[in-house]
């Protein structure tokens, strides 16, 4: 994967520094030297790269009660008319429920992730979403349980 300013490729060891870093962005600079069996000046270097490069822009932290957990999650796929794609997102973004969204490939142009604390407030925003004057088809699906996320 190429990193966001030059056209140099992440190798072996920097891939599975992000994903300690993903695991943990806490975890001790010798603690990650240690894991991928390098030099922690080398670890160093090689963060040191990649905040300067683009490819990490920052640390965050994940709480363990996140405050959007007790809330209904829903995906949204949406159809849209390409000639409309920016009145859409302007339309999309004045949604407060609206928690991302992303442009992406195949069948549908976007996805939209929307958290309320009722399933008639979810319907309500699918509702608004669908009268958006350039949106052709929606798809939705509502979380149940998460498996996984890091």
């Amino acid at each position: 994967m190429p990193d966001m300013t030059t056209n140099r490729r992440l190798d072996e060891i920097d891939r599975a520094l992000l994903a300690l870093l993903t695991a943990n962005a806490r975890e001790p600079a010798a603690s990650l030297a240690r894991k991928l069996g390098i030099a922690r000046s080398t670890l160093q270097d090689r963060l040191d790269r990649m905040e300067r490069d683009g490819v990490i822009s920052g640390y965050t932290v994940r709480m363990a009660a996140e405050p959007d957990a007790e809330l209904i999650t829903a995906y949204v796929m949406l159809s849209i008319n390409p000639k409309l794609a920016d009145r859409v997102v302007r339309a999309l973004k004045a949604i407060p429920e609206l928690r991302a969204l992303h442009a992406v490939s195949g069948q549908y142009d976007l996805l939209a992730r929307i958290c309320a604390e009722k399933t008639w407030r979810i319907d309500e925003i699918l509702d608004r979403i669908g009268h958006i004057q350039g949106v052709e088809r929606t798809t939705s699906s509502i979380v149940l349980s998460t498996k996984v996320e890091r």
